[in-house]
C-alpha cells in the first residue's frame, strides 16, 4: 500500500505511462461512441478523478480522442478522492493551459476549463447536480462509490474489468455442464441421504468425493489460488457483497452501455432467498435446472 502511493505522490507511475502510453492503456472506440451517444443527447458528464492534468490530457486524448473535453461539461483533476466527497474545506483551482494553477475564486464550473481539487459539497452548490437523478462511475468501492451512496443519494456505477473474462468462462459449454451436473449431484445427494443400506452409502460416499472434485474443478476455472472474485462455491464473496452494497449496477467496462438507449431503465431483479428457492427434490422431479444466459451488464439493487 505504501509503494502504491509512493509512485502516485511522486509522479513515476504517470511518467512511466505517458512514456510509452501504447503499451498500457488501449484505444477505446467504444467508449468514445458512448460518450458520443450520451453528449448527443443532451446528457450532462463530468469527470472527477485523481490524477494530474497532463496525464488525464495525454490519456484522454489516446482513449477518446484529442476533443474529448468537448465531450464533458466539467473537469476536475487530482481531486484527492475519497477526501473529495467529504471535506469541505478545499476550494477549486483553475488550471491553464500551460498546467499552471490559477487562484481566482471560481464561481462556476465552466465547459472547455480544467479545475483541480475541490469539494463535492461546492461542486454540488455550483452545478445543482444531485440525487438520484446522477449516475457516477468509479472503478474503486471505498474511494469512488462508498460515500456517494451512503451520503449524497447519487446512483453509482462499478466497473470491474475482470467481469469480462469470467463471463466467458461461464458460457463455455464445459462450465454450463459442470455446474448443471454439481447441482444435479447436490440435489440427488440431499434427495437420497435417507437410504441407510450399506449399498446406498457406498453410493453416497463416492457422490460426495466427486462433489467434492467437482467443487475444486469449478474454482479452477477462474483462478486456481482463490477461484472466481464474486463467489465461493455456492456463497458470495466479501468483494461481491461491498460491491452489491455500494453499487446500484457494474459492469466489465462503460461500453457495455452502447447497444442501451440513453432513456433505458434497469430495473432491479428479484433475488430469490433460500426459503423461496423450490426443493431439490422438486427440481429433481420436473427437470428443472437451468443456467441463465449471461451478459456483460449486471444488475444488482
Amino acid at each position: 500500500q505504501d509503494s502504491i502511493r509512493d509512485v502516485h505522490i511522486k509522479g513515476i507511475m504517470y511518467r512511466a505511462i505517458e512514456a510509452d502510453i501504447e503499451k498500457y492503456i488501449c484505444y477505446a472506440e467504444q467508449t468514445r461512441a458512448v460518450l458520443a451517444k450520451l453528449a448527443d443527447h443532451g446528457k450532462k458528464m463530468f469527470l472527477i478523478t485523481n490524477s494530474p492534468s497532463s496525464f488525464v490530457d495525454k490519456g484522454m486524448k489516446f482513449i477518446v480522442g484529442k476533443d474529448w473535453r468537448d465531450l464533458f461539461d466539467v473537469v476536475i483533476v487530482q481531486a484527492d478522492k475519497p477526501n473529495f466527497f467529504n471535506d469541505k474545506r478545499r476550494p477549486f483551482r483553475k488550471v491553464n493551459e500551460r498546467g499552471v494553477l490559477l487562484w481566482d475564486k471560481i464561481h462556476k464550473l465552466q465547459k472547455g476549463q480544467i479545475y483541480k481539487q475541490g469539494n463535492l459539497y461546492e461542486f454540488l452548490k455550483l452545478t445543482g447536480w444531485r440525487g438520484s437523478k446522477v449516475l457516477y462511475f468509479g472503478d474503486h468501492i471505498y474511494s469512488d462509490l462508498a460515500d456517494l451512496t451512503l451520503k449524497h443519494g447519487w446512483r453509482t456505477g462499478a466497473i470491474i474489468p475482470e467481469l469480462r473474462s469470467e463471463i466467458k468462462i461461464m458460457n463455455t459449454e464445459k462450465y454450463i455442464q459442470t455446474m448443471t451436473w454439481l447441482q444435479t449431484l447436490t440435489g440427488l445427494l440431499e434427495h437420497m441421504q435417507v437410504h441407510r443400506d450399506p449399498d446406498s452409502q457406498m453410493i453416497l460416499e463416492e457422490w460426495k468425493k466427486e462433489r467434492k472434485e467437482m467443487r475444486e474443478m469449478n474454482r479452477n476455472f477462474f483462478n486456481a489460488q482463490f477461484g472466481s472474485l464474486f463467489r465461493t462455491d455456492e456463497n458470495p464473496t466479501y468483494f461481491l457483497r461491498r460491491l452489491s452494497r455500494f453499487a446500484d449496477i457494474y459492469m466489465a467496462s462503460l461500453s457495455c452501455l452502447l447497444n442501451y438507449e440513453p432513456d433505458y431503465t434497469f430495473y432491479p431483479r428479484r433475488t430469490p432467498l433460500q426459503h423461496e428457492l423450490p426443493g431439490w427434490s422438486d427440481q429433481l422431479c420436473t427437470g428443472t435446472f437451468r443456467i441463465p444466459f449471461l451478459q456483460e451488464t449486471v444488475q444488482i439493487k
